[in-house]
Protein backbone atom coordinates (compact mmCIF):
# COMPACT_ATOMS: atom_id res chain seq x y z
CA UNK A 1 0.00 0.00 0.00
CA UNK A 2 1.70 3.14 -1.02
CA UNK A 3 1.27 6.29 1.36
CA UNK A 4 -1.38 8.10 -0.20
CA UNK A 5 -3.85 5.07 -0.03
CA UNK A 6 -2.72 4.55 3.81
CA UNK A 7 -3.07 8.18 4.46
CA UNK A 8 -6.51 8.25 3.27
CA UNK A 9 -7.20 5.09 5.33
CA UNK A 10 -6.26 7.05 8.38
CA UNK A 11 -8.07 9.79 7.85
CA UNK A 12 -11.35 7.92 7.71
CA UNK A 13 -10.89 6.73 10.76
CA UNK A 14 -13.17 9.17 12.63
CA UNK A 15 -15.82 8.92 9.60
CA UNK A 16 -19.31 9.45 11.74
CA UNK A 17 -20.35 6.40 10.23
CA UNK A 18 -19.50 3.81 12.55
CA UNK A 19 -19.29 0.85 10.45
CA UNK A 20 -17.01 2.38 7.65
CA UNK A 21 -14.56 3.42 10.80
CA UNK A 22 -14.94 0.06 12.45
CA UNK A 23 -14.04 -1.49 8.36
CA UNK A 24 -11.02 0.88 8.48
CA UNK A 25 -9.72 0.01 11.89
CA UNK A 26 -9.78 -3.48 10.34
CA UNK A 27 -8.43 -2.95 7.23
CA UNK A 28 -5.12 -1.09 8.67
CA UNK A 29 -4.93 -4.61 11.84
CA UNK A 30 -4.59 -6.72 8.75
CA UNK A 31 -1.24 -4.77 6.81
CA UNK A 32 0.59 -6.23 10.18
CA UNK A 33 3.92 -4.66 11.98
CA UNK A 34 5.17 -2.96 8.85
CA UNK A 35 2.82 -0.35 8.60
CA UNK A 36 3.13 1.14 12.10
CA UNK A 37 6.28 3.28 11.82
CA UNK A 38 4.00 5.54 9.38
CA UNK A 39 1.24 5.07 11.90
CA UNK A 40 3.31 6.61 13.98
CA UNK A 41 4.27 8.96 12.17
CA UNK A 42 0.12 10.15 11.63
CA UNK A 43 -0.23 9.82 15.10
CA UNK A 44 2.70 12.72 15.77
CA UNK A 45 1.04 14.89 13.10
CA UNK A 46 -2.81 14.44 13.85
CA UNK A 47 -4.40 16.87 16.27
CA UNK A 48 -7.73 14.86 16.52
CA UNK A 49 -6.84 13.26 20.16
CA UNK A 50 -9.96 10.78 18.46
CA UNK A 51 -8.01 9.85 16.15
CA UNK A 52 -4.89 9.84 18.06
CA UNK A 53 -6.38 7.26 20.45
CA UNK A 54 -7.72 4.37 17.54
CA UNK A 55 -4.00 4.59 16.16
CA UNK A 56 -2.60 3.77 19.46
CA UNK A 57 -5.00 1.03 19.94
CA UNK A 58 -4.47 -0.35 16.03
CA UNK A 59 -0.49 -0.14 16.94
CA UNK A 60 -1.00 -1.78 19.85
CA UNK A 61 -3.43 -4.16 18.76
CA UNK A 62 -1.17 -5.26 15.95
CA UNK A 63 2.53 -5.42 18.37
CA UNK A 64 0.08 -7.43 20.81
CA UNK A 65 -1.00 -9.96 17.70
CA UNK A 66 2.91 -9.62 16.76
CA UNK A 67 4.17 -11.22 20.14
CA UNK A 68 1.41 -13.61 20.30
CA UNK A 69 2.89 -15.12 17.23
CA UNK A 70 6.50 -14.95 18.14
CA UNK A 71 5.44 -16.54 21.46
CA UNK A 72 3.71 -19.26 19.91
CA UNK A 73 6.65 -19.60 17.09
CA UNK A 74 9.26 -20.15 20.55
CA UNK A 75 7.38 -22.27 21.94
CA UNK A 76 7.21 -24.47 19.20
CA UNK A 77 10.87 -24.22 17.88
CA UNK A 78 12.89 -22.06 20.04
CA UNK A 79 12.22 -22.94 23.52
CA UNK A 80 16.09 -23.71 24.12
CA UNK A 81 16.78 -20.51 24.41
CA UNK A 82 15.50 -18.80 27.57
CA UNK A 83 16.77 -15.45 26.24
CA UNK A 84 14.66 -15.14 22.87
CA UNK A 85 11.91 -15.82 25.29
CA UNK A 86 12.00 -12.97 27.80
CA UNK A 87 13.10 -11.17 24.70
CA UNK A 88 9.64 -11.34 23.53
CA UNK A 89 7.77 -10.76 26.96
CA UNK A 90 10.51 -7.70 27.46
CA UNK A 91 8.70 -6.45 24.02
CA UNK A 92 5.35 -6.68 25.65
CA UNK A 93 6.02 -3.38 27.82
CA UNK A 94 8.78 -1.78 25.13
CA UNK A 95 8.01 -2.95 21.21
CA UNK A 96 10.95 -0.58 20.48
CA UNK A 97 13.51 -1.60 23.17
CA UNK A 98 16.77 -2.49 21.15
CA UNK A 99 17.64 -5.75 22.24
CA UNK A 100 20.79 -5.92 20.86
CA UNK A 101 21.51 -3.52 23.94
CA UNK A 102 20.54 -6.75 26.40
CA UNK A 103 22.22 -9.15 24.29
CA UNK A 104 25.97 -6.58 24.50
CA UNK A 105 25.11 -6.60 28.11
CA UNK A 106 24.88 -10.42 28.74
CA UNK A 107 27.55 -10.58 26.37
CA UNK A 108 30.03 -7.96 28.37
CA UNK A 109 29.07 -9.76 31.43
CA UNK A 110 29.96 -12.96 30.32
CA UNK A 111 33.78 -11.74 29.12
CA UNK A 112 34.18 -10.09 32.34
CA UNK A 113 33.94 -13.61 33.78
CA UNK A 114 35.34 -15.70 31.26
CA UNK A 115 38.81 -13.05 31.70
CA UNK A 116 39.11 -14.66 34.93
CA UNK A 117 38.10 -17.82 34.72
CA UNK A 118 40.99 -20.83 34.96
CA UNK A 119 40.36 -24.32 34.34
CA UNK A 120 41.48 -25.50 38.01
CA UNK A 121 38.42 -23.51 39.35
CA UNK A 122 36.06 -25.23 41.84
CA UNK A 123 32.23 -24.93 41.21
CA UNK A 124 32.20 -22.67 44.30
CA UNK A 125 35.26 -20.60 43.31
CA UNK A 126 33.39 -20.09 39.49
CA UNK A 127 30.31 -19.16 41.56
CA UNK A 128 32.42 -17.13 43.52
CA UNK A 129 33.44 -15.17 40.62
CA UNK A 130 30.54 -15.04 38.59
CA UNK A 131 28.64 -13.35 42.05
CA UNK A 132 31.76 -10.67 42.89
CA UNK A 133 31.04 -9.78 38.58
CA UNK A 134 27.30 -10.10 38.68
CA UNK A 135 26.62 -8.16 41.61
CA UNK A 136 29.57 -6.61 43.40
CA UNK A 137 30.78 -5.35 40.13
CA UNK A 138 27.75 -4.72 37.59
CA UNK A 139 25.59 -4.02 40.56
CA UNK A 140 22.23 -6.38 40.28
CA UNK A 141 20.59 -6.82 43.30
CA UNK A 142 17.08 -7.86 44.61
CA UNK A 143 14.23 -4.78 44.54
CA UNK A 144 12.92 -5.11 48.34
CA UNK A 145 11.29 -1.90 48.36
CA UNK A 146 9.20 -2.17 45.16
CA UNK A 147 8.65 -6.17 45.25
CA UNK A 148 5.95 -6.63 42.72
CA UNK A 149 6.46 -3.66 40.09
CA UNK A 150 6.15 -4.87 36.44
CA UNK A 151 9.02 -3.49 35.85
CA UNK A 152 11.05 -6.26 37.75
CA UNK A 153 9.79 -9.02 35.10
CA UNK A 154 11.24 -7.30 31.99
CA UNK A 155 14.90 -8.32 31.29
CA UNK A 156 16.03 -5.06 29.41
CA UNK A 157 14.29 -2.83 32.37
CA UNK A 158 15.92 -4.85 35.30
CA UNK A 159 19.51 -4.77 33.49
CA UNK A 160 18.98 -0.87 33.15
CA UNK A 161 17.52 -0.41 36.60
CA UNK A 162 19.95 -3.38 37.88
CA UNK A 163 17.51 -4.85 40.00
CA UNK A 164 15.16 -7.16 39.53
CA UNK A 165 12.93 -10.08 41.34
CA UNK A 166 14.10 -13.37 41.79
CA UNK A 167 13.00 -14.94 39.28
CA UNK A 168 14.49 -12.10 36.52
CA UNK A 169 18.09 -12.03 38.63
CA UNK A 170 17.99 -16.18 38.18
CA UNK A 171 17.66 -16.07 34.39
CA UNK A 172 19.94 -13.14 33.75
CA UNK A 173 22.71 -15.84 36.32
CA UNK A 174 22.07 -18.77 34.36
CA UNK A 175 22.32 -17.14 31.18
CA UNK A 176 25.59 -15.95 31.34
CA UNK A 177 26.81 -19.04 33.81
CA UNK A 178 25.41 -21.17 30.33
CA UNK A 179 26.96 -19.13 27.93
CA UNK A 180 30.35 -19.96 29.82
CA UNK A 181 29.61 -23.84 29.83
CA UNK A 182 28.93 -23.89 33.23
CA UNK A 183 26.12 -25.93 34.37
CA UNK A 184 23.33 -23.40 36.31
CA UNK A 185 19.98 -24.03 36.18
CA UNK A 186 16.40 -22.53 37.45
CA UNK A 187 14.99 -24.26 39.97
CA UNK A 188 10.92 -23.76 40.24
CA UNK A 189 10.52 -23.61 43.72
CA UNK A 190 7.48 -22.19 44.76
CA UNK A 191 7.47 -19.11 46.30
CA UNK A 192 11.30 -17.79 45.54
CA UNK A 193 12.75 -18.87 42.01
CA UNK A 194 16.52 -20.60 42.31
CA UNK A 195 19.32 -21.88 40.63
CA UNK A 196 21.05 -24.72 41.05
CA UNK A 197 24.73 -25.90 40.18
CA UNK A 198 24.66 -29.59 38.43
CA UNK A 199 27.35 -32.10 38.88
CA UNK A 200 29.59 -31.92 35.33
CA UNK A 201 30.13 -35.73 35.49
CA UNK A 202 27.18 -36.87 37.20
CA UNK A 203 23.45 -37.48 35.48
CA UNK A 204 21.30 -34.47 35.40
CA UNK A 205 19.51 -35.11 38.69
CA UNK A 206 22.55 -34.97 40.48
CA UNK A 207 22.80 -31.19 41.89
CA UNK A 208 26.15 -29.86 43.68
CA UNK A 209 24.36 -27.05 45.46
CA UNK A 210 21.94 -24.28 45.17
CA UNK A 211 21.85 -20.81 44.89
CA UNK A 212 19.71 -17.42 45.45
CA UNK A 213 20.38 -14.94 42.71
CA UNK A 214 18.27 -12.55 44.95
CA UNK A 215 20.45 -12.86 48.01
CA UNK A 216 23.55 -11.70 45.33
CA UNK A 217 24.06 -15.52 44.82
CA UNK A 218 23.81 -17.18 48.41
CA UNK A 219 24.79 -20.36 48.22
CA UNK A 220 22.20 -23.09 49.61
CA UNK A 221 22.42 -26.60 50.53
CA UNK A 222 19.55 -29.59 49.68
CA UNK A 223 18.58 -29.65 53.18
CA UNK A 224 17.58 -25.55 53.12
CA UNK A 225 15.38 -26.68 50.48
CA UNK A 226 14.00 -29.78 52.20
CA UNK A 227 13.09 -27.15 54.82
CA UNK A 228 11.74 -24.44 52.70
CA UNK A 229 8.99 -27.17 51.20
CA UNK A 230 8.37 -29.02 54.25
CA UNK A 231 7.55 -25.27 55.90
CA UNK A 232 5.23 -24.91 52.84
CA UNK A 233 3.89 -27.96 53.01
CA UNK A 234 4.51 -29.15 49.91
CA UNK A 235 6.00 -32.48 49.14
CA UNK A 236 9.98 -33.29 47.88
CA UNK A 237 8.99 -33.66 44.70
CA UNK A 238 11.30 -33.09 41.31
CA UNK A 239 9.21 -30.45 40.18
CA UNK A 240 10.74 -28.04 42.94
CA UNK A 241 14.28 -29.93 42.98
CA UNK A 242 15.19 -30.32 39.63
CA UNK A 243 16.04 -27.89 36.97
CA UNK A 244 12.81 -27.29 35.13
CA UNK A 245 12.64 -26.23 31.28
CA UNK A 246 12.06 -22.85 29.63
CA UNK A 247 8.31 -23.22 29.22
CA UNK A 248 7.90 -23.05 32.87
CA UNK A 249 10.02 -20.41 33.67
CA UNK A 250 8.34 -18.21 30.78
CA UNK A 251 5.05 -19.24 32.56
CA UNK A 252 6.24 -18.05 36.05
CA UNK A 253 7.30 -14.72 34.62
CA UNK A 254 3.73 -14.52 32.85
CA UNK A 255 2.14 -15.14 36.91
CA UNK A 256 4.29 -12.56 38.30
CA UNK A 257 3.18 -10.29 35.65
CA UNK A 258 -0.43 -11.10 36.09
CA UNK A 259 0.04 -10.49 40.11
CA UNK A 260 1.45 -7.54 39.34
CA UNK A 261 -1.09 -5.82 36.95
CA UNK A 262 -3.29 -7.04 39.41
CA UNK A 263 -1.85 -5.40 42.15
CA UNK A 264 -1.79 -1.82 40.04
CA UNK A 265 -5.40 -2.19 38.81
CA UNK A 266 -4.40 -2.42 35.19
CA UNK A 267 -7.27 -4.80 34.36
CA UNK A 268 -6.85 -4.85 30.29
CA UNK A 269 -2.86 -5.87 30.76
CA UNK A 270 -3.71 -8.17 33.36
CA UNK A 271 -6.15 -10.11 30.39
CA UNK A 272 -3.72 -9.38 27.82
CA UNK A 273 -0.66 -11.37 29.98
CA UNK A 274 -3.38 -13.98 30.78
CA UNK A 275 -4.23 -14.80 27.07
CA UNK A 276 0.02 -15.16 26.39
CA UNK A 277 -0.35 -17.48 29.49
CA UNK A 278 -2.91 -19.49 27.83
CA UNK A 279 -0.41 -19.73 24.78
CA UNK A 280 1.91 -21.50 26.73
CA UNK A 281 -0.17 -23.43 28.30
CA UNK A 282 -2.11 -25.15 25.56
Amino acid sequence: MDEKELQALVTLLDDPDQLIAEEIEHKLLSLGPDIIPALEEYWESAFDPFIQERLERIIHEIQFAQIKNELLVWKMSNSFDLLEGLLIINSYQYPSYNNNLIRVTLEELKREIWIALRYEMTPLEKVSLINHILFDKFGLSGNTHDYHNPQNSFIGRVLESKKGNPLTLSCIYSIVAQKLDIPIFGINLPKHFILSYQNELQPEDDLLFYLNAFNKGQVMQKSDVVSFLRQLNLPLSKEYMLPCDHVTILKRVLRNLMTAYEQNESTSKKLEIETLFRLLDE
